[in-house]
């Protein structure tokens, strides 16, 4: 009967040998082949195309103008133009949001829009005194909403100009075929044919320590890896340890004793161990990211305990799928948590930029409300409807439903005598 600790002749098999048997290159040839494919198909397929992907981008249209309508018109060119600007934006591109300016503010603080174009009081006033001695330039405010992410915010602020160029072209074809203007020099009228001034600004600032609007995402990014990694590691470790897997450190390999444990009890220990473990990977994300890097970072207590939550939840996420999949557990749990997660996350690029099947992963996908809990806190005063509590409720889901499915798997194979003891072959 052949040793246990028996060593590999050296007349064993060689490797060149080993290449040529195309057994050997089936498995990881199609796994690695499907990996690349399928990670190039999900992250380009989000990105190549943001404008003519759009859906629907909510963006404020105020109208503040109390001027009154000019003679022959029924409506105030207020009005007019921001009708005009809803019928010119090709259909479903943009959600024109119609509020007044504190409905607005109130939803930029919240991150419900991201951005909005503001028509002033004496707009009408402004533009009827273009003719005259005292000529006001009429003015349209462009409001950006950097806490809503940099590319979001740029796309509504490109949105906005071009509505408000358009708006002006539109009047100053009216002003210029005026007859009470025909006189003016031709400097004066050129003037007149683009007589509306844009001014950008910011609507909901955030701090300058926040990325251009990105920190959310890579923080969220971290508390992901943090969680699947550290589940991962865990795993493996309990196995090891376990004596159903081996230990390999450089030339140095040996296996411990198998310990007689069930599926369930090997589960719970490696969910107790993530649990604790989270603790300690959270704290070291938070402090290298707000007091040594100096993350703009408000509501701290919030942060810390939704944090916690979100690397718990991924971790025991990863565990139960582990736990159900086996040897291969480790690549659906990256599929599941990091590849399909990354793209539908729209804290990148706005969800309202990217092909639909992106938006139905949005639904589920756990970077996707991890993002918007974390969003909330760091720039959106962690108000409840910016997504904090959407986030809050699909933590409570994910850790329920990882541990359910864990558990019944694990209970599954206990009972179907499903075991990991390895028999020895004499």
């Amino acid at each position: 009967m052949p040793s246990d600790n028996a060593q590999p002749s050296e007349a064993g098999a060689k490797p060149g040998s080993l290449l040529l048997q195309s057994k050997l290159w089936i498995a990881p040839g199609v796994l690695s082949g499907l990996v690349a494919l399928v990670l190039s198909l999900l992250y380009m397929g989000g990105i190549l195309t943001p404008e003519s992907s759009l859906h629907r981008l909510p963006i404020a249209l105020v109208d503040q103008d109390s001027g009154r309508p000019l003679p022959g018109a029924q409506q105030n060119l207020g009005a007019q133009i921001s009708t005009r600007i809803v019928a010119g934006t090709p259909p479903g591109d943009v959600q024109w949001r119609r509020l007044g300016i504190d409905e607005a503010q109130d939803q930029l603080a919240s991150g419900k829009v991201y951005g909005a174009l503001v028509v002033p009081r004496d707009f009408t006033d402004a533009v009827t005194s273009l003719g005259g001695p005292r000529a006001t330039r009429p003015t349209l405010t462009v409001l950006t909403n950097p806490g809503t992410g940099s590319l979001g915010s740029s796309m509504a602020a490109k949105i906005t100009q071009q509505a408000a160029h358009s708006a002006s072209l539109g009047i100053g074809k009216q002003l210029v075929s005026s007859p009470q203007l025909a006189e003016k020099d031709p400097t004066a009228r050129m003037l007149l044919s683009d007589p509306i001034a844009v001014n950008t600004k910011q609507g909901h600032p955030i701090g300058r320590h926040s990325g251009l609007g990105l920190s959310a995402f890579y923080y969220v990014l971290l508390l992901v890896l943090a969680g699947f990694l550290g589940a991962n590691i865990v795993h493996n470790s309990i196995d090891t340890a376990l004596g159903y897997a081996d230990v390999e450190i450089g030339p140095w390999h040996r296996r411990h004793p198998t310990v007689p444990i069930n599926r369930t009890q090997t589960l719970l220990l490696k969910m107790i161990m993530t649990a604790g473990l989270s603790v300690l990977t959270v704290a070291l994300v938070m402090v290298a990211c707000i007091p040594i890097l100096g993350m703009d970072a408000p509501h701290l207590p919030m942060l810390a305990l939704f944090s916690y939550f979100a690397c718990l939840g991924v971790g025991l996420g990863v565990q139960a799928i582990n736990a159900a999949f086996g040897g291969i557990g480790q690549i659906v749990s990256m599929f599941v948590f990091i590849a399909l997660a990354l793209p539908s996350s729209g804290a990148t690029i706005p969800l309202q930029a990217v092909p639909g099947f992106y938006r139905f992963l949005a639904l589920f996908e756990p970077m996707r409300q991890l993002s918007g809990g974390v969003r909330a806190i760091l720039y959106f005063d962690a108000r409840a409807d910016a997504g904090l509590a959407r986030g809050w409720i699909m933590i409570a889901i994910g850790i329920a439903a990882a541990l359910a499915f864990g558990f019944l798997m694990t209970r599954y194979y206990d009972r179907k005598g499903l075991h990991r003891m390895a028999s020895h072959v004499t």
